[in-house]
């Protein structure tokens, strides 16, 4: 049994959900019965039908004796749905392939051994690294209850994201462009600072050239309500809403200002003056937002490493060069005193957007640990 491409299969369904599950995971389902696929499914949104129900109704009774391929293990809880073990067992399924662990420490293994009590022949790990960096959003939200950071940014080859003047369009190409509303679309929440609504007045909205929009949270973290009324993240058409972050000397009137359909304003508490990030992902957590894309801009960059609550950097480099030192710095700030002191990213990759390269790196969980091979 060629069980790496048909987890191969299902890794490949099951990232057909994305930023369409959350707070669930992405899973993938392929039942196979004498080496041919017979039932194929994924999970669509969340409260609806599991991957492992989709696979085995589209097998029918061909599922019977066969193998199904999961990349997450199989569910023996009942939440919306009832548990996939159950309908597994049911449906004869002979042997059960699984990529990776249920991370959540609550009911981690028990799908797995649920299933060997009742005769069927389960094989773990098969490209589990593939199936855990695929929902890596959802380890980290379900083992911490905050959401999974991403910090993105588009800077020249000398380091600035906007001229002197403060004009940042464009920084990258078309291509580059268009990856970036793919992000957006992934993700629960974006969030920059004010100073990029007065400067830019973004939509922050999700604008793809194929396939279905889905508009994330906004997060504008606004210390003294400086935001416009007039704003386009308060005055939007989409389905989705606004949050304003402040602090507590906000005052009523300022929030009452800006405050409307769609748009909450809620207060976080102060660290050195400016909103306390991992306090901030500890609300937006208890909210159920499972991935926040930090857009900026500098100091709400800095302040995301400096206070580490970045998971991952995707940053993107175009070939300009501003020559000078009076544009807009990537992180604004007091830095690190010496080179070993950076942020230092891990499992880096590259990738080409036309004539922009992106480097994608993780931060390490444990600062001062030792990087990742």
């Amino acid at each position: 049994m060629d069980d790496t491409r048909f987890m191969q299969m299902a890794l490949e369904l099951a990232a057909r959900g994305r930023g369409l599950t959350s707070p669930n995971p992405m899973v993938g389902a392929v039942v196979v019965k004498d080496q041919a696929v017979v039932g194929l499914g994924y999970h669509q949104a969340a409260g609806g039908p599991h991957a492992e129900a989709h696979a085995i109704d589209a097998a029918g009774e061909k599922a019977r004796g066969g193998t199904l391929y999961v990349n997450l293990e199989p569910c023996n809880h009942t939440g919306r749905t009832p548990p996939c073990t159950l309908k597994i067992i049911a449906a004869g399924i002979r042997r059960v392939v699984i990529g990776m662990r249920d991370p959540n420490p609550t009911v981690a293994g028990g799908g797995a051994e649920f299933l060997e009590r009742h005769g069927v022949e389960v094989c773990r790990g098969v490209c589990a690294a593939e199936a855990e960096a695929l929902n890596e959003v959802f380890v980290k939200f379900i083992q911490t209850g905050r959401p999974f950071v991403i910090a993105k940014c588009a800077a020249t080859l000398d380091g600035r994201i906007a001229t002197r003047t403060g004009d940042s369009r464009w920084v990258t190409g078309a291509a580059a462009r268009a990856f970036v509303h793919e992000l957006r679309q992934s993700v629960d929440a974006i969030m920059v600072g004010v100073g990029t609504i007065v400067a830019d007045d973004p939509q922050l909205t999700t604008r793809r050239a194929a396939g279905p929009c889905r508009d994330p949270l906004r997060v504008v973290l606004d210390t003294q309500l400086r935001i416009p009324p007039a704003a386009r993240v308060l005055r939007h058409a989409s389905s989705a809403d606004t949050l304003v972050v402040t602090g507590p000397e906000a005052g009523d009137d300022a929030k009452r200002r800006i405050v409307g359909p769609g748009v909450q304003a809620i207060v976080a508490p102060l660290r050195e003056d400016r909103i306390d990030l991992g306090a901030l992902l500890g609300q937006l957590g208890q909210r159920g937002i499972t991935s926040l894309l930090i857009e900026g801009g500098s100091r709400v960059l800095a302040s995301a490493f400096r206070e580490g609550v970045v998971d991952k950097a995707c940053f993107f480099l175009a070939p300009l060069i501003t020559g000078g030192d009076d544009g807009v710095p990537v992180c604004r700030g007091r830095g690190v005193a010496r080179m070993q002191e950076c942020t230092r990213l891990v499992r880096v990759t590259t990738r080409r957007f036309g004539d922009d390269t992106l480097i994608e790196g993780y931060v390490p969980r444990v600062r001062g640990a030792r990087p990742e091979a």
